[in-house]
Formats: C-alpha cells, sequence, structure tokens
C-alpha cells in the first residue's frame, strides 16, 4: 500500500519538514560524488554500526553517529520512499506540534529506534543508515493526533492497482503490525532492513505525541 494524500488540511507552512527532505535529498546528491572505491568507507564512517556503537567510550560519539545516520540512505528507492511517507504525514504533525517541537520528535524518534535497533543486533558490523526510524515517529505521532483522517491509498490487486480511502488508524495500525512481524522473523532471517528501528520509531512518536505540547487546534 502506498499513501497518495490525507484528508487533513495544513494551516502553516511546513518549514521543517521541507528542510529534512532537502538536505536528505542534497546528502544524497553528495553519496553520489564519492568515488566508488571510498563507498564502503564512507557508509562505515557515517552509518551506525551496532558493535562500534557500544565499544566507542563517550555520549557525543553516540549520538554523532546516530545522526550523520539519519541523513544517509542506501539507494534511490530508499529516500524516495523515505521522503515521500514525511511528505504526506509530516507536514500536518507539524502543524499541530509547532516547527521546534516536530524537530524534537523527529530527532528522538530517530535516536529511540536507532538505540533500540543496535540493541536486538548488538554484534551487527553493517552499517544502518536511512530516515525509516525518525520518520516511523511521524507516523506513530500521527496516529494519535489523526485517527480518523482519511489516505487516499493506491493498493495494488494482482497486475492492477486501483486507489482507496483507508482510515489513518487502519492504514498506520497495519504498516506497524507488518513492522513487528518482520521484525520477529529478523530473529531468524537474514534482512538488510532495520525493522527494529521502525517499530521503536513508532512507539517513540506515540508516546511523543502525548508528552509534548501541542497548538491549539483550529476550528473551521
Amino acid at each position: 500500500m502506498i499513501p497518495i494524500k490525507d484528508s487533513v488540511p495544513s494551516y502553516s507552512f511546513p518549514i521543517v519538514m521541507l528542510t529534512l527532505i532537502v538536505t536528505n535529498v542534497v546528502v544524497f546528491f553528495y553519496e553520489q560524488s564519492v568515488p566508488e572505491s571510498l563507498v564502503r568507507e564512507f557508509f562505515f564512517q557515517y552509518g551506525l554500526v551496532a558493535r562500534r556503537f557500544f565499544e566507542d567510550e563517550g555520549l557525543n560519539r553516540k549520538l554523532i553517529s546516530i545522526f550523520t545516520s539519519m541523513f544517509i540512505h542506501g539507494g534511490f528507492w530508499h529516500l524516495l520512499g523515505n521522503m515521500w511517507f514525511l511528505w504526506v504525514f509530516g507536514d500536518n504533525v507539524e502543524d499541530r506540534f509547532g516547527h521546534f517541537r516536530f524537530l524534537m520528535l523527529y530527532l528522538l524518534s530517530g535516536i529511540v529506534a536507532a538505540i533500540l535497533q543496535v540493541s536486538f543486533n548488538p554484534n551487527d558490523v553493517t552499517p544502518m543508515v536511512g530516515a525509516s526510524g525518525s520518520i516511523a515517529g511521524v507516523l506513530g505521532a500521527y496516529l494519535i493526533l489523526f485517527p480518523n483522517a482519511s489516505i487516499l491509498t493506491l493498493v495494488p490487486i494482482f497486475i492492477f492497482v486501483t486507489f482507496i480511502h483507508i482510515p489513518a488508524f487502519f492504514f498506520l495500525a497495519l504498516w506497524f503490525a507488518l513492522q513487528f512481524i518482520y521484525g520477529i522473523s529478523s530473529f531468524t532471517l537474514t534482512t538488510s532492513i532495520a525493522w527494529w528501528a521502525h517499530v521503536g520509531g513508532f512507539l517513540s512518536g506515540i508516546v511523543l505525541a502525548f508528552m509534548l505540547p501541542k497548538k491549539t487546534k483550529r476550528i473551521a
């Protein structure tokens, strides 16, 4: 299922969301300029490596590795998928929280997501990259803030595709259930996707949706 747009109007300009999208795109283009012989070194330097995370001394080095990994993507489709979800759901969450608190939600969700992922795979030496954990936090917050919203969704049925409106609660609950199931399966099956980062980010977004102050609702 691919979300196309939601039914919730946004009343403020999503400057933080757009800045995050532009930043991720700019970093991706920089990645493409890295010589092929140095690509592996680039990912190991700026990605989050679980074993190194637990071996590193100092909180600053751990946080820096988490932060840099949030803005690196493993390929065009990885980037596009993440940025598309952020585009569809991020503006309303930023509108409801305000710019600064939305950025807090995004970054804190990314931190929680990364820590949960490396905790489940402490000996992994594969660099973890991508904004998925942070964006999962945005999805978790959206679930709490706009459960009754309608999500126009592209649904493939065999060789055909159709567009249907799905309640946000159902769409996001199903998305989370799939991440959790895939996370459980990762204990026995090899995977290149950080499923537990998705789970951790989503749960973090739910918690922060209750904790962070929100702007007063507008009445039409």
